[in-house]
């Protein structure tokens, strides 16, 4: 289909849980705009994880950047990561726009993690697809610093 076009312009980060080593609590994303594109990927990474920890991660939805309103989105949680088999693992939530609750005016997201226990560590981002007028990339968040 557009054999020139580079992946990062096609793609945009326009959020992240930068990495953390986050302790026993939740951590979320900014509230993501779902105006500007069709699609989204929130993809979460752990690295080691502490002692009976567990990880849990899910899209949550609200109706402007502030969150009000917020709520979770349906099927849209993974299934928790534990200690026992989740050291350095990644877990990708998919989302398409038309899943926000638009009839009621939802039309922000953002990812929240919560890990139970111990402090582990964990990093996330969420980029946006098919971006609707123009070069995905034009979009990303100010922590990009560089596309090479």
């Amino acid at each position: 289909m557009y054999a020139n076009a580079k992946t990062s312009e096609k793609l945009a980060l326009l959020d992240n849980i930068a990495p953390i080593s986050q302790s026993a609590g939740t951590v979320t994303s900014g509230w993501v705009s779902a105006a500007n594109f069709e699609r989204f990927l929130a993809v979460l990474q752990t690295g080691v994880l502490g002692a009976s920890a567990t990880v849990d991660a899910k899209l949550q939805q609200a109706t402007d950047s502030s969150g009000t309103g917020a709520k979770d989105i349906t099927g849209k949680a993974i299934t928790q990561i534990v200690k026992a088999t989740g050291d350095g693992k990644q877990v990708e939530i998919n989302l398409r726009a038309e899943e926000l609750d638009t009839n009621n005016s939802f039309s922000y997201f953002r990812l929240s993690v919560t890990v139970g226990t111990a402090a582990s560590l964990i990093a996330a981002v969420i980029y946006g697809d098919i971006a609707k007028n123009q070069v995905a990339s034009a979009l990303n968040n100010a922590t990009v610093v560089q596309i090479v």
